[in-house]
């Protein structure tokens, strides 16, 4: 298949081989979950069960909310401890409603009816099973899939494009997942296709991954709708508009979506949760998680129970804290530092790091040499200097009009800048002080419409007042004149 490309990126070392080779494994049940009801893009779930309430392993404990949400399930069974306050998967530290399930150890499902064949399905009851099972995008977007598949089918696009990429260092939970479960998956995707009616499925993998290419491959030998498509290795190949660039030779338009090119994509991980929800009957209920660096002394994936803290995973995996320069849930090019280890894992946390002061080669930073390759990394086709210069001035305005807005943090900047400017941080600033600003346009202006409302409505009452007077009026005229003639 001919490939096209994309502009900029950059090759910083894999450091894969660390948790690569190893198998999953199921991570023992800790004692205790404490699970967010806000795990997705959208409005939080709201709790649907009470404190002492006994729950089964896969119960709903918090139902969606609104057009753009996502219900959440009880991980195993056990008792509700508390619905409390736990620390946020976000390097604020910001406390998150959570649901703390004390695990009774039994592991217990409730007796589950056998499932139709999917494929007999109506698309649009396909992705009402999807949004059931609380599926969201698992390569970090977080978004509700089963409005994903709705939008997709409603705008009529041709192809399904399935991201295996895992392009960002150290994470490799994707690769082991396509190594040995590359049957359900290829089972997913063609459950992804049927829901959005698309004509095809493209499975775009790095070519660093060789034996996943080789399984799927092997799974989806003889359907010919399904096409395994190898790409060169290169950050952030993994992002979905590089992804479809480089692949399908298109890009995706400033502030647009990808179904509005015909093409709707999703993660290897979705496509395995979508299988098992349709063929099982099973919920989200668990991530696999990298947990890496030269901090580990065994690092390793693990299929870990969504809810359980990051200190268990770290206590399993040999954490050396002496060692330890900085810990980052996700990857070392986009990933957030965490601000301890009592945050739970979540739907969209894929990758636990513990790095080392050699692996971050943390330098200071000097001034400007004018060399434009931040220019060449950058994957938008940004001057991330220029970008960076106003929001360091706090010319958010200025940095919008240079393409804040487009900016995706990929980290490419930085990382190819000889001078180790923290490009990426006057970006992530700016586009937070941006989110400031547009608060305060939106009160303002709420305030101000209903000032207009009120505005409005009392001078509407003023003329319902003057119109009713001047009735009473009238009649009282017509009274006294018929009086008159009489």
């Amino acid at each position: 298949m001919k490939l096209f490309g994309f502009r900029g990126g950059v090759h910083p070392p894999t450091h894969k081989e660390l948790s690569a080779a190893n198998p999953i494994e199921r991570l023992p049940m800790p004692e205790r979950l404490y699970i967010p009801l806000q795990q997705h893009v959208g409005a939080p779930a709201v709790a649907l069960v009470e404190v002492g309430q006994h729950v089964l392993k896969g119960a709903v404990i918090g139902h969606s909310q609104g057009k753009v949400s996502a219900p959440v399930h009880a991980s195993t069974s056990g008792v509700v401890e508390a619905i409390a306050d736990v620390t946020a998967a976000h390097p604020s530290g910001l406390p998150v409603r959570a649901v703390v399930l004390k695990t009774d150890g039994e592991d217990r499902w409730p007796d589950r009816a056998p499932l139709p064949d999917p494929f007999t399905l109506a698309p649009e009851d396909v992705a009402r099973q999807v949004g059931d099972a609380g599926i969201v995008g698992l390569g970090g977007a977080c978004f509700p899939s089963a409005v994903k598949l709705d939008l997709a089918r409603r705008r009529g696009v041709e192809t399904v494009l399935v991201n295996g990429a895992e392009c960002e260092p150290y994470l490799t939970s994707d690769d082991r997942l396509m190594r040995e479960r590359a049957e359900e998956i290829i089972d997913g995707v063609l459950l992804l296709r049927h829901a959005t009616q698309a004509k095809r499925v493209l499975v775009v993998v790095e070519d660093n991954k060789p034996e996943a290419i080789e399984a799927l491959t092997a799974a989806s030998e003889g359907d010919t709708v399904v096409t395994i498509v190898k790409v060169p290795t290169r950050y952030p190949m993994g992002s979905d508009k590089q992804m479809i660039q480089s692949v399908m030779g298109m890009e995706v338009p400033a502030g647009a979506r990808s179904p509005d090119t015909g093409v709707v994509v999703y993660n290897v991980g979705t496509s395995y949760a979508v299988h098992r929800a349709l063929r099982f009957g099973e919920p989200l209920l668990n991530r696999i998680v990298t947990v890496s660096g030269e901090a580990i002394a065994k690092p390793r994936n693990l299929e870990t129970p969504i809810g359980t803290l990051v200190s268990e995973l770290l206590a399993y995996c040999g954490y050396q804290p002496d060692r330890a320069e900085r810990l980052l849930m996700g990857g070392p090019m986009m990933g957030l530092p965490l601000p301890n280890t009592n945050v739970p894992i979540v739907k969209g946390l894929n990758g636990v790091l513990a790095l080392t002061a050699e692996e971050m080669d943390d330098q200071p930073s000097h001034p400007c040499v004018r060399c434009g390759r931040c220019v060449e990394a950058c994957p938008m086709g940004l001057m991330p200097l220029e970008v960076a210069k106003r929001a360091h001035n706090g010319d958010i305005q200025g940095a919008v009009d240079y393409g804040l807005k487009t900016c995706m943090a990929c980290g490419s900047c930085a990382y190819a800048c000889p001078a180790h400017i923290p490009l990426v941080q006057y970006l992530e600033f700016a586009k937070g002080e941006l989110a400031v600003n547009q608060r305060v346009e939106q009160k303002a202006k709420a305030t101000r419409q209903a000032a207009e409302r009120r505005q409005a409505r009392l001078e509407r009452e003023e003329q319902a007042k003057a119109e009713a007077a001047a009735k009473r009026k009238a009649e009282r005229e017509a009274r006294k004149n018929k009086k008159a003639t009489v």
